[in-house]
């Protein structure tokens, strides 16, 4: 099992090449507990997005808007989200849809 299993099904889960398509997220970063990537622009102002699976098997989302310089501002975590509800929240913070459906 290599250190990205994590972060490919986090990608999954949220929808994969579609997800990918509908966001414009790029610059994907995965690590042993999650993934990282840059999400195209949105109502929230945010460009960056981690989720990560914490110790109770569910995802705490960062989202936050990080600056040329690498300073992230303007951060909004949620906790404990499962799996199922990852696109939902992240419609939700976004205002961007992750699938045609």
């Amino acid at each position: 099992m290599s250190n990205l299993t994590v972060a490919k099904t986090i990608l999954e889960q949220l929808g994969g090449n579609k997800f990918r398509m509908m966001t414009g997220a790029k610059n994907f970063m995965g690590f042993a507990e999650g993934l990282v990537m840059k999400i195209g622009r949105n109502s929230s102002n945010s460009n960056y997005l981690k989720i990560t699976l914490n110790s109770m098997d569910t995802y705490d989302m960062e989202f936050a808007k990080v600056t040329k310089m690498g300073e992230k501002k303007s951060v909004t975590e949620y906790n404990n989200i499962y799996n199922d509800m990852l696109t939902d929240q992240f419609t939700a913070h976004t205002g961007m849809y992750t699938s045609l459906f």
